[in-house]
């Protein structure tokens, strides 16, 4: 995967999603603890999205985000984008809110959005796995309205702690295993790959100044779960 970069890295990482589109929110609540669910909750309070506005989950996979800003906004547009379309099909069969979300086939580094036409644009577990984290960050902000708000979930590297022994031997033992036994050995790339790029990923404060640096103001972030997740958040100049 290292090597990959370009169309192949793109068509790596949708096939490898794709595999494990079924069983993704499962591995999700299981790696948490459950945890997760209040992540995307925190995500959708920090996009503080008005009344009648319109919110864009980049990579939204199947959904829990999208979900999560229907349930706070009946009224409001929630378009759910990613390439990775079998992961979309799975949210579009998920219970009330599945129908409701205006799914989108869509590339992060080249949105098919207008410019400002976004309240809020949204993403989990988007960045550490773009090629190109300064153009992805360009593309959510132009398509923005002025004075909308970014917010970013992802992984960050284990803090230098006395635990960081121990999450990283789950990223590199305990994660994979799981992945295996829940997931079927179809998906064990996907889950040896996944630890791989949280330890390969940006810190907090290195995404907070990519963030910075693409245009965003008052950019501020908050971990969680021992400083191996955090949440970013800003919001575009008027």
């Amino acid at each position: 995967m290292a090597q990959l970069n370009g169309k192949e890295r793109s068509e790596y990482l949708q096939a490898m999603f794709d595999r494990i589109a079924a069983r993704y929110n499962l591995m999700n609540r299981i790696i948490s603890g459950g945890q997760d669910l209040k992540w995307r909750r925190f995500v959708v309070e920090a996009a503080d999205l008005p009344k009648n506005g319109a919110l864009l989950d980049i990579a939204t996979g199947t959904g829990d985000i999208a979900f999560e800003a229907l349930k706070r906004r009946p009224e409001a547009t929630v378009v759910g984008a990613d390439f990775a379309l079998q992961m979309m099909q799975v949210g579009r069969r998920q219970g009330r809110y599945g129908s409701l979300v205006r799914w989108t086939g869509a590339d992060a580094l080249q949105l098919p959005y207008a410019d400002n036409c976004f309240d809020a644009v949204v993403s989990g577990y988007l960045m550490r796995n773009v090629a190109d984290i300064p153009r992805a960050l360009a593309e959510q902000r132009r398509v923005l309205k002025p004075g909308g708000r970014i917010v970013i979930l992802d992984t960050t590297p284990p803090p230098r702690n006395l635990l960081q022994p121990l999450i990283l031997a789950h990223l590199k033992f305990g994660i994979p295993l799981l992945g295996r036994l829940l997931a079927g050995r179809s998906a064990s790339d996907a889950y040896r790959y996944l630890p791989e790029s949280t330890r390969a990923f940006k810190t907090p404060e290195e995404l907070a100044q990519l963030v910075a640096s693409a245009g965003f103001a008052d950019v501020r972030f908050r971990t969680f779960m021992f400083g191996t997740m955090a949440a970013h958040w800003g919001c575009k100049s008027p």
